[in-house]
């Protein structure tokens, strides 16, 4: 026979557990320092403005 286990204790606990999944991927997402993303910024656009220079009219 199987154990018999709490039908609310259960739901709770894999609600807390998606919760946790959740916020592990926020905080990679959006865990970052302003600095950190600026600096991507900054990054990105040099790399675009390098990109558009380095093009040739026809």
């Amino acid at each position: 026979m199987s154990e018999i286990i709490n039908l609310n204790k259960a739901r709770k606990a894999r609600a807390k557990d998606e919760r946790k999944a959740k916020a592990t991927e926020n905080r990679a997402k959006f865990g970052r320092a302003k600095s950190a993303m600026s600096l991507d910024k900054a990054r990105a656009e040099k790399l675009q403005r390098a990109l558009d220079d380095a093009k040739r009219e026809p």
